[in-house]
Formats: C-alpha cells, structure tokens, sequence
C-alpha cells in the first residue's frame, strides 16, 4: 500500500484555491451545486443520523459539513492544508457540531483506525491521485464490515473528454482549466474492480448530468461522464 499516495502538483493547484472553497459563484461553485443531490443519495442509502463518518479528500468541507448536519459524527481528512484551514474555519463561522478535520492520508489513517467507520465517503478525489487503487483499499479498510462505502468520480471515454474537459473547463468555464488530466479518468468497470479487490461488494450506481442551458444537475442512470457508487464492505473482511 502506498503511503505516500499524493501528487503535490494536484495539491498545489488545490491549494492555491483554497480561499474560494466556500464561494458558491467561484471555481468550486459546481460542487455546492452537486452537493445536495450527493447528499441526499448517500442519505438515503445509509442514514447518516448519529453514525460515524470518514470524508476521505475533503477539501474545503462542502460535503463534511454536510453530513454533519445531517446529524452524522464526521472526520474530514485531506492533504491540502489550506483547504483543511479553510474547512475548519467554515465550521466555526457556521456553527457545525460534530465535525472535526485531520491532515492525514486515507492510507496511513486506515493502519491507525482500521474497522472504524459506518460511512466512508471518498468523492471527486480518485481522478486526482497516483495511485487510486491504493485509496480504495484505505477506504474498504477504514470501514466496519457491513459498513458503506461511496465513491464519486469521472468516466474516461471519448464522451466525457468532450463534456467534463472541453465542456466543462474551456467552454463553459465551469470549472477551472486543467482541473482534470484525461488519463487519471476512471472507467466503472475499473473502479468497480478496485472495490472488489478491495473487499468491497457494489450495492447501486449513479449519474450525475449537467445541463448547460438550466445551468442544474441532477441525478440519472447514466454513468457515461460523472457518476457515483455504493458499496458495502463484505461482513467477511473483518
């Protein structure tokens, strides 16, 4: 497993961001535009009332502190510490109980606490690591057996190349140039391997879609640019 599963050029680029994370008109605005429709679809698989939670590549926060007042108990982990300032700042400035944020990899937090948590979410971060392999497995790891574990990431096909980075990034500008490298996409089929090398079983799937003349998301059947999964951790990986 690699513990130092980072790219310090993604963090640099995130970080110098990260005084806009809580701009809902800046460059993380798709995020907060996503975030209630993730949300409610991680919700509605696995209540999040009083369980307790891992966001693994948190960022600024926009889904932790999220979660947190869905009434979940949520640890917020990322390698970027300007967002993680960020985050914890947001938290104070909004009042989030039961939040808290660590400066720490998913694979070295899943040799400290392995087993631990009822809810892993682990989203928008796989496109932007060496090795997205290694960070499934973190994620399978961190969970209790029969916990959840979610995923949300971008399809890698001649479809989502035209949509989430000529589209997204140079057309409409939704978010900023070179947010995305082509080859770091992730096909389902290969992140559905991941989770089940992992340990991890796939209970459902979903598409996220933009559409540029309402400017809204919502969620779909079509996994062919954005999407998400949902898997449990096998009751036999304890």
């Amino acid at each position: 497993m690699n513990a130092a599963n980072v790219d310090q050029a993604e963090l640099t680029k995130f970080s110098s961001l990260a005084h806009r994370w809580w701009d809902v008109d800046g460059e993380f605005g798709p995020l907060h535009a996503i975030n209630p429709l993730r949300l409610d679809w991680i919700d509605g698989i696995a209540p999040l009332n009083r369980q307790r939670v891992l966001d693994v590549g948190c960022g600024g926060g926009i889904l932790a502190d999220a979660m947190a007042r869905k009434g979940a108990d949520v640890l917020g982990i990322d390698l970027a510490e300007k967002s993680l300032k960020v985050a914890q700042l947001h938290a104070l400035e909004a009042g989030t109980s039961h939040i808290t944020y660590r400066l720490v990899a998913a694979e070295a937090l899943a040799a400290e606490m392995p087993d631990h948590f009822d809810v892993v979410t682990c989203m928008e971060m796989l496109e932007h690591v060496p090795d997205p392999a290694s960070a499934v497995q973190a994620c399978a790891r961190l969970a209790k057996p029969g916990g959840w574990v979610f995923f949300s990431t971008i399809n890698r096909n001649p479809k989502s190349f035209l949509m989430a980075i000529l589209g997204a990034e140079y057309v409409l500008n939704l978010v900023p140039r070179g947010t995305h490298e082509y080859a770091r996409l992730l096909r389902p089929s290969e992140l559905a391997r991941f989770c089940r090398d992992a340990g991890l079983d796939m209970q459902q799937s979903c598409g996220l879609q933009y559409n540029p003349i309402s400017g809204r998301y919502r969620l779909s059947t079509d996994t062919s640019v954005n999407y998400m999964l949902a898997t449990r951790k096998s009751t036999n990986s304890a």
